[in-house]
């Protein structure tokens, strides 16, 4: 998945990077994983910026980013820190 956000910002290298309130986009979609339509929203696509490359905790790209999409998060299987939940002791 890649990233369609509210904001652009230009960091010292020249590319451009997603800021503002960011979402999951899959590239030939005309909304995101939460099901907002991008054109109708003002959202900015990001082709060249993974999804989990913009979480404040470990990503790189996530220097401008102020809100992360949960709903987004829950369609792309992540979370942000901890680990999944498994079940330790299932039933037979």
């Amino acid at each position: 998945m890649k990233v369609a956000a509210s904001g652009t910002w230009f960091p010292d290298e020249g590319s451009r990077m997603p800021a503002g309130e960011v979402h999951a986009w899959e590239p030939g979609q005309n909304q995101t994983a939460c099901g907002i339509p991008l054109k109708r929203a003002g959202l900015h696509r990001f082709p060249h910026v993974d999804f989990t490359d913009t979480d404040p905790v470990t990503g790189g790209s996530a220097d401008a980013v102020r809100w992360s999409c949960p709903r987004c998060q829950a369609a792309t299987g992540g979370r942000r820190g901890g680990k999944r939940w498994t079940r330790s002791d299932p039933r037979p």
